[in-house]
Parts: structure tokens; sequence; C-alpha cells
């Protein structure tokens, strides 16, 4: 059973400007994603600033958000990291089985990284994650290098709106 603490609100930051750029898609009709909320159950409470401090998780999740883009679907799930690298363990098994899932369907799965230490975004297809994960799992590196992100997916922020249906369409294009 997992809990969930103070710990939960990392990544909040990087949450909040996907759902602001996915918003600004929305609103453009170039495409629309949903946040998929993590099911929690609550089992402290401060009722008097009204907020949860210790839950646990009542189901695993998915990918954090799903959608369509010009009629293709899209999953992705966000991830943020301080070093140079992004650890295999922040990615769970369900969520590789369901990104595998997803792409076999003819989605498209990736990871939206950030790395907050150069502030720079990342759009990592499936199929380079699903690589590293393999290796990981029978003792290879356990963890992403920023040399495997490559350039050509980088994502801008312009305007406070992450890019990233640019890499989308790099991604297709290629």
């Amino acid at each position: 059973m997992s809990y969930w603490n103070t710990r939960g609100l990392r990544g909040s930051a990087l949450e909040d400007l996907i759902n602001f750029t996915n918003e600004f898609y929305r609103q453009r009709g170039l495409a629309l994603f949903q946040k998929i909320p993590t099911p929690i159950t609550p089992v402290e409470v401060n009722n008097k600033k009204r907020t949860i401090t210790l839950a646990y998780f009542g189901q695993q999740s998915t990918v954090d958000y799903m959608g369509v883009v010009q009629g293709i679907a899209v999953c992705f799930d966000a991830k943020e990291t301080s070093l140079k690298s992004l650890p295999i363990q922040n990615i769970h098994p369900h969520q590789i089985q369901f990104m595998k899932d997803f792409q076999k369907q003819n989605g498209i799965s990736f990871l939206l990284v950030h790395f907050s230490a150069i502030d720079s975004f990342y759009f990592l297809p499936f199929e380079t994650l699903e690589q590293y994960w393999i290796a990981s799992q029978k003792g290879g590196r356990k963890s992403i290098p920023f040399d495997a992100f490559e350039q050509k997916y980088c994502i801008i922020q312009k305007n406070g709106i992450l890019q990233y249906l640019e890499a989308i369409n790099t991604y297709l294009s290629r």
C-alpha cells in the first residue's frame, strides 16, 4: 500500500504548466487532453486548513494525461528531475505496461520530462523509454541519461506555453 504525504506535491508547478498549455490547445481546437487523477483515500485530514495530510493510493494510476491531437490518441506522463538523468525508479511497471498497450492500439505514448537544473523540457518517445526500462530490468543502467534525450525533441516554452505538439509532430514525421 502506497502512501501520499507532503511529497505528493512534487511536480505541481510542472503539472500547472502542462494544464495551462492543455487549456491553450483546447481553446484553439488543436488538441484535447484530460488530467487523469490519482485515486487516493484520505487517512488524516487537517480540518482547520481543509487539507489531506496523509492518504494512501486506492489503486494504481496509469499516466498523467490522455487525449487526442487531430484524431490521434495520445497519452503521456510528466516527470521532473533535478539530476542530469531520469531515474527509472520514477517510472512504475504498470505505467510501462499501460503505455505499451496504448501503443499497440496505434496511440502515441511518451514522457514529458523537465530537467529542472537546466530548466529544459523534452519529449521522450515510449520506444526509447522501453529500451532503458528493459535494460534496467536486466541489471543495466538504472537511469536514462540526458544524452538519450534527442535535441529534435526539445520542447520550447514560449509565453508560458509548452510547445509539445511540435515534438509530437516531429515524432510523427520520422
